[in-house]
């Protein structure tokens, strides 16, 4: 995300004095440090690489005007609550500060008030709100079904761009090995993949090399697709609000997009999470031949 948070700032400021770079981890350091050293006015950066360069004294945070905190959430979702916190005590008191979020949760308030003085809130869509122009569906369906339903509704469709979510990485593995055997071409994008591999993935899936590309919901936090018409979640997040994020990847500036869900028994729970979070009812389907297990029976 760093990367791509990096590539919109270039061109940004094609046409402006202003010099960027940027530094996360899983590559060669040497690059990004000598970048750092010739000199900038924006910095993209995780908080592991910042840390650690800073730590080997490679950069100096003493000198920071403006201060940008982008997908807060997921960073406290992530366990980067102390990295941030160590982050902030290398910079001046006096400094302006910006925190970006797509869900805005008790936590993520308490953060925002123990960083930000007298902040006001600015809300593009209300918090936790799925897009209008979004069509989303249920499919029931049985959960060793999973694979072989979603094969045939992306080969059927003859869908070109498909971003579909899986719970685990070796979960999206096995998905992406099914899928190419079938004769879709896909790739799998997690944290278990090098840096190399994801931007590889990403750039195949971009120019329509790749129809399919699973993903995790840390992997996929981020990722800024134009006119990305299908997301498919091949298993249902534990955690709602991802549910938000995974589908705000489609519907984006105006364009229509489609989110389908595969659900099977075990997870009615989750879906009722969703549909209660959301403050709608999503419609459902079944297809015939991948009809639903029998639902788990509900206590009285």
């Amino acid at each position: 995300m760093a990367a791509q948070v990096y590539a919109n700032v270039k061109e940004y400021s094609e046409f402006l004095n202003l010099r960027s770079a940027v530094i996360f981890g899983g590559v060669n350091q040497k690059p990004q440090a000598s970048a750092i050293r010739q000199g900038i006015d924006i910095l993209v950066a995780t908080p592991g690489r910042l840390l650690d360069l800073q730590n080997q004294g490679l950069l100096s945070l003493k000198r920071v005007e403006i201060f940008v905190l982008d997908e807060a959430d997921r960073m406290l979702d992530m366990g980067f609550l102390r990295d941030i916190e160590k982050v902030i005590a290398m910079m001046p008191e006096k400094r302006q500060n910006l925190m970006f979020s797509a869900t805005f949760s008790k936590d993520i308030k308490k953060l925002a008030h123990g960083i930000l003085n007298y902040p006001i809130q600015v809300e593009a869509t209300p918090e936790n709100t799925t897009v209008e122009a979004i069509s989303q569906k249920v499919y029931r369906v049985a959960k060793a079904k999973k694979t072989d339903l979603i094969i045939k509704l992306i080969s059927e469709g003859n869908w070109k761009q498909v971003l579909v979510f899986t719970r685990t990485k070796h979960g999206a593995n096995r998905l992406c090995e099914k899928m190419v055997k079938s004769g879709i071409t896909a790739a799998a994008i997690h944290g278990n993949k090098s840096q190399g591999a994801r931007t590889k993935a990403l750039a195949g899936f971009k120019t329509a090399k790749i129809r399919v590309l699973v993903a995790t919901d840390i992997a996929a936090r981020g990722l800024d697709i134009p006119l990305l018409p299908h997301v498919i979640n091949f298993e249902l997040p534990n955690i709602s609000e991802d549910y938000v994020h995974r589908i705000g990847r489609t519907g984006r500036a105006g364009a229509s997009g489609e989110a389908l869900s595969l659900v099977s028994a075990d997870e009615t729970t989750f879906l009722r999470d969703i549909e209660k979070l959301i403050e709608m009812k999503l419609p459902v389907e079944v297809v015939e031949g991948f009809e639903p297990d029998l639902m788990p029976l509900q206590p009285q």
